[in-house]
């Protein structure tokens, strides 16, 4: 590391598109990075525009001891952009053995628990007033009968956090359940996968109902950046993660999702995921992600908004980016193959023509995994489609778990 270069951002989980646009976008504004993933034979760890590349679990603690053993290499103090909520987890759990070597920028360990936490955060939610769909936390058998005879079908069924043991069994990180018996079927075969499942109302609309803000809170919990956008298509369908989404603007996701982090005195970067009722119009919120990148950043930075090299230059003291406005230019988001899988979906149930497709597609846009200047991790992920389809494995993954008469979504971070 020169003297004179500028303290390297620290990438953890690169072995997902997250991390890798994380990378992408930070070593383009000229931030030498290293980034650390537990599967260096991922395909996004085939990128070219990391300094370096280290083997570690970071969903646990061997996170924390390679980052210990990479700290004195380090000449200045590094930031830390952990991309996935396990990672996430980690280095809030482990602040105090960090913070001599690493920027840690998350809000206080309490806070943490308490939007990652599904449990804690709906409690909170409901008691303070927030637009939340109907919840119910099932620790037995007894519980899930009741939550089964007061729900309103469609529900979903997922766990308040996916644990090492839940992606043991399924890919799957939400279920959608259609009766009364198909919840209780679901509940059945997932029961075992988490000390604490919970149900919850569909909210009806589709997926382009979706919004999301991508955010970056300063440590006074002043909102230095936020980028509304939302979904238009996500696999799987209805329960998925987003694979085309748009800027739009939405003052009402914006203002919930401000009050939501003031209320709790945020820092760092965030994202809260609403929905909007198709019959109401009443917005609810789905979600928070925080700590990290999400998929979606890279809308930001695509429509002129600095979201990640902003949280970067206040950390380390460096001028702010003039992009910190949205200036809600339409821009795109797009995982090609996914949602070439997506659109192929909606056409087969005639929901969607090839015009209707076509003109989705159309102005301007940023790519989950395509890029010109580094093109392997693209055309490994594609090599990887290719090889699930040649081999006859399903794509909807979870399958083999769950009996039919569901939806399921594929591991997703966000």
């Amino acid at each position: 590391m020169k003297e004179n270069q500028n303290p390297y951002a620290i990438v953890i989980g690169l072995d997902c598109f997250t991390g890798l646009q994380t990378a992408r976008i930070l070593a383009k504004r000229g931030v030498p990075v290293i980034a650390i993933a537990k599967d260096l034979a991922h395909h996004c760890c085939k990128t070219k525009v990391c300094d370096e590349i280290l083997e570690a679990d970071t969903g646990s603690e061997e996170v924390i001891r390679k980052l210990e053993e990479l700290g004195p290499e380090l000449k200045k103090k590094a930031v830390l952009y952990p991309c996935t909520d396990l990672s996430v987890l980690m280095i809030s759990r482990n602040r105090q053995r960090l913070q001599d070597r690493f920027h840690v920028v998350l809000p206080k360990a309490d806070v943490i628990e308490l939007l990652m936490d599904k449990i804690n955060f709906y409690t909170y939610a409901q008691k303070a007033g927030m637009p939340v769909p109907r919840t119910y936390f099932l620790k037995n058998g007894e519980e899930a009968l009741r939550a089964a005879r007061e729900l309103n079908y469609p529900c979903i069924l997922k766990p308040p956090i996916k644990t090492p043991k839940w992606e043991e069994h399924t890919k799957a990180k939400v279920f959608k359940a259609s009766s009364r018996e198909n919840f209780l079927m679901l509940y059945e075969a997932c029961s075992d996968w988490a000390e604490v499942l919970m149900a919850q109302e569909w909210v009806e609309g589709s997926d382009a109902s979706l919004y999301s803000c991508n955010c970056y809170f300063n440590a006074n919990s002043e909102p230095v950046v936020t980028f509304i956008a939302r979904k238009l298509r996500q696999w799987p369908p209805e329960t998925g993660t987003s694979c085309l989404g748009e800027e739009v603007r939405n003052d009402v996701v914006l203002e919930e999702s401000v009050r939501l982090f003031r209320s709790v005195g945020y820092r760092g970067l965030g994202y809260v995921e609403l929905k909007r009722d198709e019959q109401t119009g009443k917005h609810y919120i789905i979600e928070p992600n925080v700590g990290r990148p999400t998929g979606r950043s890279a809308i930001a930075e695509a429509g002129g908004v600095e979201l990640l090299y902003a949280m970067y230059c206040d950390t380390v003291g460096l001028p702010m980016p003039d992009g910190l406005e949205q200036k809600y230019t339409g821009v795109k988001w797009i995982y090609l193959r996914r949602d070439l899988q997506s659109a192929a979906y909606y056409w087969r149930r005639g929901d969607l023509s090839l015009k209707e497709w076509w003109n989705s597609l159309r102005g301007r846009k940023a790519f989950a995994l395509f890029s010109w200047s580094d093109p392997a991790p693209f055309w490994g992920d594609l090599f990887n489609g290719l090889k699930m389809i040649l081999t006859k494995k399903k794509t909807l993954r979870g399958t083999q778990s769950v009996k039919p008469n569901r939806q399921s979504s594929e591991a997703a971070l966000e």
